[in-house]
């Protein structure tokens, strides 16, 4: 089984997940929202005020990289604790949390600007 059938088939119970390749690994989407990168190996959950603290509770570090100039960022995303993959309703417990926080997310973004029409 691939990596993307393995997540694809956990994600199942939650229904409308689709799977991309971005980042050099694997991003997957609840109802067009990204909540979940897959980076080496290593399962990412989406990440806010809200569902954080759970994370931060049990100390587990933010998706993080170094750009070309050398600057490190930091992602909302947060390692997924081990436990996610020992029962199939926990990983689906904070899968939610994470789409909850992709939602909020996308909530808080400003709507797109009409185009301006243009003068003739």
């Amino acid at each position: 089984m691939s990596d993307v059938e393995f997540y694809l088939d956990l994600c199942r119970p939650l229904g409308g997940v689709t799977s991309k390749r971005m980042f050099g690994g694997l991003c997957l989407w609840h109802e067009g929202l990204a909540f979940a990168l897959v980076i080496a190996d290593t399962l990412y959950l989406k990440v806010d005020a809200e569902n954080g603290p759970a994370f931060d509770e049990r100390e587990l570090p933010r998706f993080s990289y170094e750009t070309k100039t050398g600057r490190t960022t930091v992602m909302s995303y947060a390692r997924a604790p081990e436990v996610v993959f020992d029962d199939p309703d926990v990983f689906a417990d904070w899968a939610r949390g994470a789409i909850g926080a992709a939602r909020r997310a996308a909530a808080a973004k400003p709507a797109p600007r009409k185009p301006r029409a243009t003068r003739a």
